[in-house]
């Protein structure tokens, strides 16, 4: 590519807050944002993912329905950035969208591995007049990998520092780091729970779709006890290459952990649900700091994007538990936290109609570099 293209990503991560979109303009590989949209998903669509995420046996019809259903959100998004930035579809070179994740099950985890991302690209591509690149994880996935995490491409075209080891920590709901050190390699994976777990206790209990600035958890007290309990599971050990989603970490499963702590504790009265969201601040915190503490080379600094930058609680503990590291956000590196994963699928969408592979296969585990997603007309 050897002019200015004009690219818009959408992505919907694992808490489905929203679908965030943003125009970009790529040169050369690299670019800049040139305006941003974010809609809200409805409380009702919200559910319907949620139990397609979560729950083994629900109708077929359930699926089909909510893909259709967020395949026209995607596209009021797409339609709503493009008014606001004055761009004509004609203008667009193609719209990527990730899509909603439902269901992850990566090789090494399962016996049969996939990956499923719903809000059907046929009814994007209709609705705005645009080329759309989309199912990108499962051309990985064919090729050994874990189609996870993709965001590590983007990081290290973006944000990689000659002489300073950077890692790049991404909290949505959940979270992923990409070590950058200076000699050009790059590694990335999944750590954990981000916020899906924190916000799930947090609309339970208080009826908020998240924990505002972590003030709740900053409430009550970390469960020490609990907090090692939950930081057992079997995901934190495993070496990368690794993803996971809210298939495993989940409210039934912290229920269960709540039930057995309950049982084998000591204490008089159960812990407080101030206190469990304490816990899962730390939960998410720690596991991101260990796996950052853990990489072979010393990490110089770490800058975080996604929904997680906002929780002041799993901040405070992540620079603690990173100890003199500098910790700052992607702001500091000229791309305002919340719309970094967008674009990064404006920056595989790009990859693809350049016939470019999109993968690393040190961070997934591919057997080699893959051209990533289908491309569907209008």
């Amino acid at each position: 590519m050897n002019q200015k293209q004009l690219y818009i990503g959408l992505m919907s991560g694992t808490s489905v807050d929203s679908i965030d979109a943003a125009a970009m303009q790529l040169e050369n590989g690299v670019g800049h944002i040139l305006g941003t949209y974010s809609l809200p998903i409805p409380n009702v669509v919200r559910n319907s993912v949620f139990s397609l995420s979560e729950q083994n046996e629900l109708p077929f019809e359930l699926l089909c329905e909510t893909d259709a259903q967020l395949g026209e959100l995607f596209s009021q998004a797409a339609i709503e950035l493009m008014s606001s930035c004055s761009i004509k579809p004609r203008q667009i070179t193609a719209i990527g969208s990730h899509g909603q994740t439902i269901r992850h099950a990566p090789p090494g985890q399962h016996q049969i591995p996939y990956s499923k991302q719903i809000g059907d690209p046929n009814i994007i591509a209709a609705r705005t007049g645009c080329i759309v690149v989309a199912d990108f994880r499962r051309a990985d996935i064919a090729h050994g990998g874990q189609g996870a995490p993709l965001v590590p491409a983007f990081h290290q075209e973006i944000f990689r520092h000659p002489r300073r080891h950077r890692a790049i920590v991404n909290i949505g709901g959940i979270a992923n780091i990409t070590s950058l050190p200076t000699d050009r390699s790059c590694i990335g994976f999944d750590t954990g729970p981000g916020n899906t777990l924190i916000d799930g206790w947090c609309k339970k209990h208080i009826g908020a779709d998240f924990d505002e600035k972590g003030s709740w958890g900053a409430s009550g007290v970390v469960n020490k006890r609990l907090l090692q309990q939950l930081k057992s599971h079997p995901f934190f050990a495993l070496p990368s290459p690794k993803s996971t989603g809210r298939e495993t970490f989940n409210l039934t499963w912290l229920d269960s952990q709540l039930n057995q702590h309950n049982t084998t504790s000591k204490l008089s009265k159960p812990i407080t649900s101030e206190d469990v969201q304490a816990s899962l601040s730390a939960l998410t915190a720690e596991t991101i700091a260990d796996s950052i503490n853990n990489l072979e080379i010393r990490v110089d600094e770490v800058f975080v994007c996604g929904g997680g930058v906002k929780n002041s609680l799993v901040m405070s503990i992540l620079q603690e538990k990173l100890g003199g590291v500098a910790l700052g956000t992607t702001e500091d590196l000229g791309i305002n936290p919340q719309w970094v994963e967008c674009a990064a699928f404006a920056w595989l969408a790009m990859r693809r109609i350049e016939h470019l592979p999109g993968n690393i296969p040190a961070v997934t585990g591919a057997s080699g570099y893959v051209v990533l997603g289908g491309v569907y007309s209008s």
